[in-house]
């Protein structure tokens, strides 16, 4: 989210009141309530995204039966690990009842293929992603490690916004994305780095200062393939914003585009190269 060479240079307001009020609510949500109340944010929050990624998807042909078997997935898929419910039975089950659905509300034999394939890429798009951050919650001290993946994913995104706004004059591909600059990515590789080493140093002692390190340039990159590949989906469907939710921020999925690659990285990260206990 950076600005290209030859536009005018401003901040948009919005951005910073919206981020004003959402902050504190998601600081409370994830380290001072139960672990199903970040569950149920993520499930709502999810719920809007994946609905825009299917109206845009869909377009014209928006199938509320399809929309419905796809978003009862998600909402199982986020909340597998409180149910008990493994990730191959959830995602083979949803694809056949996809599968079943389609045959019988598609309009044509071409569009039930193509409408079950983007059915299920929603659910694997967002519903995968952010049962990892519900994963990541249930680990020891998952409260703490959970506000380290928000707060070095909003460091990132936000370091790249402002340079990339100030001092942005090369583009990375603007071919994807016209408005990010190799500025931005550089001054959210920084921020999030110094993001990541004080949460080690505040409230994640259990990860080193070498991982902090690591983990701040792994959720950047992960972070930007997140941005790159949303911007992708609405270059490809004709759309600028997936919505308008939130304001100076475009919809939900526009939001969550970054965590959607840097859950699953940082959760399989301390899971399985740190050691802590995975909860799939």
């Amino acid at each position: 989210m950076t600005t290209s060479p030859g536009r005018t240079r401003q901040f948009d307001r919005r951005r910073l009141y919206t981020a004003a009020v959402l902050i504190p609510a998601v600081y409370a949500i994830i380290v001072h309530l139960s672990p199903w109340a970040l569950t149920l944010l993520l499930i709502a929050v999810g719920s809007i995204a994946l609905l825009e990624l299917y109206r845009i998807s869909f377009q014209s042909r928006l199938n509320h039966v399809l929309v419905g078997v796809g978003m009862v997935t998600f909402m199982l898929t986020v909340a597998r690990t409180h149910l008990s419910l493994t990730l191959p039975e959830l995602l083979l089950g949803g694809v056949l009842v996809t599968a079943v659905s389609a045959s019988f509300v598609a309009t044509s034999a071409g569009h039930r293929w193509q409408d079950t394939l983007i059915a299920v890429l929603g659910i694997l798009y967002v519903g995968v992603p952010l049962s990892t951050v519900v994963s990541t919650r249930t680990l020891p001290g998952g409260e703490f490690l959970a506000l380290f993946l928000a707060v070095v994913t909003w460091a990132s995104d936000t370091g790249a916004y402002y340079v990339g706004t100030l001092w942005g004059k090369h583009p990375l591909m603007p071919s994807i994305s016209p408005k990010k600059t190799i500025e931005g990515v550089l001054g959210g590789l920084l921020l999030a780095i110094a993001a990541a080493l004080l949460a080690h140093w505040w409230f994640v002692p259990q990860l080193s200062w070498s991982d902090a390190v690591l983990l701040g340039v792994l959720l950047t990159i992960a972070g930007l393939i997140g941005d790159l590949f949303e911007s992708m989906i609405k270059r490809r469907t004709g759309v600028k914003d997936s919505g308008g939710i939130l304001p100076g921020h475009g919809g939900m999925l526009d939001r969550i585009d970054s965590l959607l690659f840097t859950a699953p990285t940082f959760y399989y990260y301390i899971a399985y190269i740190r050691g802590l206990s995975p909860s799939l």
